[in-house]
């Protein structure tokens, strides 16, 4: 049997991650500037959704900008600025095919108006869509995001609507960015870095971690199938010991 059809024959992860790692060195690579490398990595961004929805994941999150990015070089980052709009024009006839619904999580306060605009349109544009859900962590921070759920939280005891006693696992994941997303089963990070990168640290309590060392545009459908392939042949106990 091979890779593909094992992987589909086994439980498909219902929530994966993407740490989309390396596009820079991609280019680099080829003696491209960065900005190719950013270029060819939201293209691939595409064709990977596409291939998730396909094999059956319910939700495709990826760290596509952090909230520590802003303090690279100027140009890069205003490059970056200007992939939402670049996504929404090559995206959208392939994914309303797909069926595939986009939202975005993270900070939105300091984006343009006319980026401001973009995300909230294309949320609202996808919002009824059934397939894939396509999470885009851009300006996203997993330190942000749990402060922002404690500062949540807070303002709920200070008002009394909860008693102390109430805070638990649940009322934090209901006051986090993925609060309305099925638990992360997987995580990937290409580039061969080994670190989580302030990405998800709530939500990966329990996952499970892959890593390897092809840079994001390389990461392709062999890619995808052997991560989950992977993935597979893990023994989750969730922190209890088989009998």
């Amino acid at each position: 049997m091979n890779i593909e059809k094992r992987v589909l024959s086994k439980y498909i992860p219902a929530h994966i991650a993407i740490i989309l790692d390396g596009n820079g060195r991609w280019a680099q690579k080829y003696n491209l500037i960065r900005t190719i490398g950013h270029k060819k990595g939201t293209e691939n961004l595409k064709n990977i959704a596409i291939l998730c929805n396909e094999v059956g994941i319910k939700v495709l999150s990826v760290y596509a900008f952090s909230t520590e990015n802003w303090n690279r070089p100027k140009d890069e980052v205003e490059y970056l600025m200007k992939l939402p709009r670049e996504f929404e024009e090559s995206y959208k006839g392939k994914f309303k095919e797909n069926d595939i619904k986009v939202i975005f999580s993270g900070r939105r306060d300091r984006f343009t108006k006319e980026n401001f605009d973009l995300l909230n349109r294309i949320e609202e544009k996808t919002k009824d869509r059934k397939g894939l859900i396509l999470n885009v962590c851009f300006d996203y921070g997993s330190h942000t995001e749990i402060i922002e759920a404690i500062k949540n939280i807070s303002e709920k005891y200070k008002k009394n609507e909860i008693k102390l006693e109430d805070i638990d696992v649940k009322m934090v994941d209901d006051n986090l960015y993925t609060k309305d997303l099925p638990p992360l089963d997987l995580l990937i990070r290409t580039s061969g870095e080994q670190r989580i990168s302030n990405y998800l640290l709530w939500q990966l309590a329990y996952s499970e971690l892959y890593f390897t060392k092809k840079y994001w545009p390389e990461f392709n459908r062999k890619e995808l199938f052997k991560a989950l392939d992977n993935f597979q042949k893990r023994n989750r106990r969730f922190g209890a010991i088989e009998e």
